[in-house]
Formats: structure tokens, sequence, C-alpha cells
């Protein structure tokens, strides 16, 4: 049997297909395209077809990541005003134990194998830890004794120094350690506490309670060092504590050797002001009504520009002027307003800065090889050797 050729349908599709094409330039013209299409140029259309997706994806993306910190940013203020404990949470930092898991009981733990722990009262229901460091000279002397000896070692001759810390950290702070140290060597007792809320302290911490804190730890160091000198030093926020407990004191008659403040203020609220955390408020309107009121309506001002005019003693200011935290012009403005102060008159009014090129910034003061020679020459006499 003779094969059967091609159906005639079939070509006469193929003729029409064909005639199709010529006849439309714009089928003719696709269908070369595709023909003409390589896989690479499919690859590299897919892929600059990706990347504008994905670009306007980031784009999205840094958009709402941008609408969100511009909602906390916008709503921090709102809930501090409406909230003002959190402001005062802010001031006092005494939530931020810095070192971690270190034993306060144990001061031996950071190298102050001189000191005692004990604690006192206050107030009901209000126990402190305070740590006592007597002078390196009693060092030996002071292995494996207790909490009697060290009380009894106040009637020696040797200076007391009362030292009220900052805020954040603990009695263990190691910058405080290390000054400890530096005034034990010199011959000082150094005695210093936590106040109520900070460290293993109890209570909530409060400007009216740091004060009451300081001026019982006073009182009682007082019972027991006789006719000795007991200074009192304040360290950043602890000068508003150390001006709130002279300005006390001296108010009733009974003014401490001397005060030595560094880092100091002249109120918390020009303090909260100038300090780095509110560099992204300080020039949205209505700042003050927003940030300072809140501290106000916690009933803390540290008003050391007010006590200057009410102390009646030697007053030494230490600032470094690369300190950011307590900006070194606040210091310089504090010494002045002291200079200037009727009830300072006729007492010693001194201020020491310490340039920038030292990098003692704010807590590092300590460090200077001077500073033995400037409590000398302001104490005068009275400065002890070890």
């Amino acid at each position: 049997m003779r094969r059967r050729n091609n159906s005639p349908n079939a070509d006469h599709d193929s003729s029409a297909t064909k005639t199709l094409v010529d006849s439309s330039p714009k089928l003719k013209q696709c269908h070369k395209g595709d023909a003409s299409t390589e896989p690479g140029d499919s690859d590299k259309t897919m892929r600059r077809k990706f990347g504008r997706g994905n670009g306007t994806g980031l784009r999205c993306r840094m958009r709402r990541i941008f609408l969100w910190l511009l909602g906390i940013y916008i709503a921090i203020p709102f809930i501090i005003k409406l909230c003002p404990s959190i402001q005062a949470k802010l001031v006092f930092l005494n939530f931020v134990r810095v070192p971690y898991f270190i034993d306060l009981k144990r001061p031996q733990d950071q190298g102050l194998n001189h000191t005692c722990n004990f604690y006192l009262q206050p107030e009901d229901g209000v126990h402190v830890g305070v740590w006592h460091t007597v002078p390196a000279v009693l060092w030996k002397e002071a292995q494996g004794k207790g909490g009697d000896w060290y009380e009894s070692t106040l009637h020696s001759t040797h200076p007391v120094m009362l030292y009220l810390h900052g805020n954040a950290g603990t009695r263990g702070g190691d910058h405080r350690v290390q000054l400890y140290k530096v005034l034990s060597s010199l011959g000082y007792h150094v005695v210093t506490l936590d106040y109520r809320g900070w460290g293993d302290s109890e209570g909530s911490p409060s400007e009216r309670g740091m004060t009451l804190d300081a001026l019982y730890i006073y009182q009682w160091l007082m019972q027991r060092v006789n006719n000795n000198p007991l200074y009192i030093w304040g360290h950043s926020l602890g000068t508003g504590v150390a001006t709130n407990l002279v300005r006390h004191l001296c108010d009733r008659g009974t003014p401490p050797a001397a005060v030595i403040l560094e880092s100091p203020f002249t109120n918390i609220r020009e303090e909260a002001k100038s300090h780095p955390f509110s560099m992204v408020y300080r020039y949205l309107p209505g700042f003050e009504w927003f940030f300072l009121d809140a501290i106000t309506a916690n009933d803390i001002r540290f008003a050391s520009d007010e006590n200057v005019n009410h102390i009646s003693c030697p007053v030494l200011i230490l600032h470094a002027e690369d300190d950011t935290v307590v900006p070194f012009p606040l210091g310089k403005k504090l010494y002045n307003m002291a200079a200037q102060s009727k009830s300072l008159s006729g007492h010693k009014v001194q201020f020491v800065p310490f340039q920038s090129s030292l990098g003692y910034r704010h807590k590092f003061i300590y460090r200077s090889p001077q500073l033995p020679h400037i409590l000398s020459d302001f104490l005068g006499t009275t400065h002890p050797h070890a």
C-alpha cells in the first residue's frame, strides 16, 4: 500500500499561520524577539526585577522603623509626665547595681581587707549598709577583728571622712573603692553607706530619705570620734546630699570640719537639663514641663546653689574639665555662688579644676597624684600622714 501524504488541512493551517505572522508587523516583531531571546538575557531581566522589588521592600521596612522610633520619641515625654515616678528612678538609678554579683557583706572581696561591714537603722523598718575602712597604718592590726574593734578605733587620733556616693551602683563601686584606698593610705577613717533603696539597704529612695540616712550616720560618728575632725565628702548626686546635710548641721550650730564636693552641680533641674540623656529632648518645646517639672513633682531638688547660702564651714570643690555627666561649668557656677555667700565669709572656699588632658572625667579624680597635696593644703595642719 502506498503511504498517504500529509493532510491538506494541515497544509492549510500551516500556510494560514505563516500568512498571519507575515501580515502582522507586531506579531512578526514579537516572534523574532522571542526567537532571538537567550536564556542569559531572561535571567538578567529577572534579577533586575527582583532587585527593584528588594529595594522597595527595604525602603518600606526602614520607613516602618522610622515611624516606630518617632512614635516612641513622642510617647516618652507624655509617659514621664503621666508617671513622674519614672523620672525619679532615672534620677536615682538605684536599680543599676554595678558591679553585679558582689557580696556587700564581704568588702575584702573588693581588696578592702581592713574594712568592716555593718548595718544601722536611721528609721523604723529601714536598715542601711555601712562600710568602715580604717587608716592603712592599722591594716595589720585590723586582720581578723570584729565590729567592736573597728568602732573603738574611731577614738584614735585619725580624722574621719564620711563619704556620700552618687547615683547608680553601690558602696562597692570600683571608683569608690579606689578612693577609699587613697584616703585610707593618707590616714583617714573612711565611712560610707548605701542610702535606703541602694545596694543591700532597705526602703525606697528619696531626697529626704537620703539626707536623713546621711544625718544619722554623721550623728552616729560624732558620738564616737571624740574631738577628731569629721569631714564630709560628696560625689556627683552625693554633693546634693552633702550640702543638704551640711546646711542642716550649720543651721543648728554644729558645722562639720569641712565639706568636699567632687563633681558638683547647682541644682537637679540644671543638672538634668545638662545631662547627656536629655540631649535628644533638650530643645523640644515643653522640655521643662515634660521632664524637669516631673522631677520637682517627686520633691527632688538637691538645691546646692541655695544651700551654700546657709553653710558656714570650709568648702573644697573638685571638678574635671572633661566631665560629661555633670558639666564643668555647673561646678564652676556653684563655686562662684559659694565665693559670694555671706554665710561662707571668713571660711575657706576653694575650687580645683583638673585639665581635660588628664582624662579624669566624672569619677576618676582619685587618680590624681596631686590629690594628697590638694587635701593637705586645704585642710592645713590637720591633714594626716600615713
